[in-house]
């Protein structure tokens, strides 16, 4: 889920002074399902996991320990997780789990894995409450793995004026949580992983920056060029001052730092998604079918522009299989990440080799 954001950061001279004039308009969200009757009661701990022994070590999984395990739905399993790499706190993991699954057979069986990342101004709870992922068949033999990336993290080891450290959300997802759930909860060396909107940027950079870890990407309404032109750049510090934050603290300035800035746009990191495939999808913000009457986005509108320079980049460097749906009148929503979620998952079951 991401906010509206419908006042933007005017950077003219693009110097670390940043006056903020920012409104954030929040999607109020709720489950849209019971869990099913045959799973324990929201909130149980689940059935012969041993959460605070011998798969809870710390520092067993560079970084990470799990601290409580809870069953919150059939076949859906919240991990709290303790990250060294975000200073120490824990934060939430929601699995959702194939048939057959057992924590305790892990080194008997491994699951190819579909990571799911959420939205600016939403959180790990994001893909099962809003749309049909927990229904779909077709992934009853993956496990699905939502990770908390923070209400507004951009999935970004964050520069914080040069010192790093907190919140290192990159690190926290391709090292520490990796590595613990191949360990300790069933997940595969097979990996695929899509996002929608900040999640969608997300997708697209984790899969560029960290070469072999995933087998495809698939982006819906991503931030798939940040750095086009001084719109989307105001766009993206408006939402990196939301909650009060100093805007400066994720990338820095971009300009500045605009080295930093590139090695965080998908559209610079063309290059590096050549050789896997890679799904595409946008509205051009009007109001599209699955839309109230009189809705448009002006958010959608510069994402759209930013996938179609995203697009071209990868034909210009030689990409083989990108597939793109860029399918004209469409807001920024979920109904339409929940089609494009389904759109795309034949092509990333197919690089799990998953029929």
């Amino acid at each position: 889920m991401i906010a509206t954001v419908t006042a933007v950061l005017t950077l003219r001279a693009r110097v670390p002074r940043v006056p903020l004039v920012l409104a954030v308009l929040l999607f109020t969200l709720a489950p849209t399902a019971p869990a099913l009757a045959a799973a324990p009661p929201t909130g149980s701990p689940v059935t012969g996991v041993q959460a605070t022994t011998d798969r809870a070590r710390p520092g067993a999984s560079r970084g990470a320990e799990v601290v409580a395990v809870t069953r919150v739905a059939d076949r859906q399993v919240d991990l709290s997780v303790r990250s060294r790499a975000l200073g120490g706190r824990t934060v939430e993991v929601r699995l959702l789990t194939p048939d057959g699954w057992n924590p305790d057979a892990r080194r008997r069986q491994h699951w190819p894995t579909l990571w799911l990342l959420h939205g600016c101004c939403g959180d790990y709870t994001s893909w099962t409450a809003m749309t049909d992922v927990a229904q779909t068949d077709s992934l009853r033999d993956v496990l699905v793995v939502m990770p908390e990336a923070g209400w507004n993290g951009w999935y970004s080891d964050w520069w914080n004026h040069g010192r790093g450290g907190d919140p290192a959300w990159e690190t926290f997802h391709t090292v520490e949580l990796r590595h613990l759930l191949e360990r300790d909860w069933g997940a595969g060396a097979d990996r695929v992983v899509a996002g929608l909107s900040m999640g969608g940027q997300g997708a697209l950079q984790y899969a560029a920056r960290n070469p072999g870890m995933f087998k495809a990407t698939a982006a819906y309404s991503g931030s798939a060029h940040p750095l086009m032109d001084d719109e989307s750049v105001d766009r993206i510090m408006g939402f990196f001052a939301g909650q009060g934050d100093d805007p400066l603290r994720v990338w820095g300035d971009p300009v500045a730092q605009r080295r930093i800035w590139q090695a965080h746009d998908p559209f610079h990191l063309a290059e590096r998604l050549r050789s896997i495939p890679v799904y595409l999808s946008c509205g051009d913000g009007a109001t599209g079918p699955l839309d109230p009457p009189g809705g448009t986005s002006a958010l959608e509108a510069d994402f759209n522009r930013q996938n179609h320079a995203l697009a071209a980049e990868l034909k210009r460097v030689g990409a083989k299989h990108v597939t793109t749906h860029f399918y004209g009148p469409g807001t920024h929503g979920w109904a339409y990440w929940e089609r494009e979620l389904h759109a795309s998952l034949p092509m990333l079951l197919g690089a799990l080799r998953v029929p």
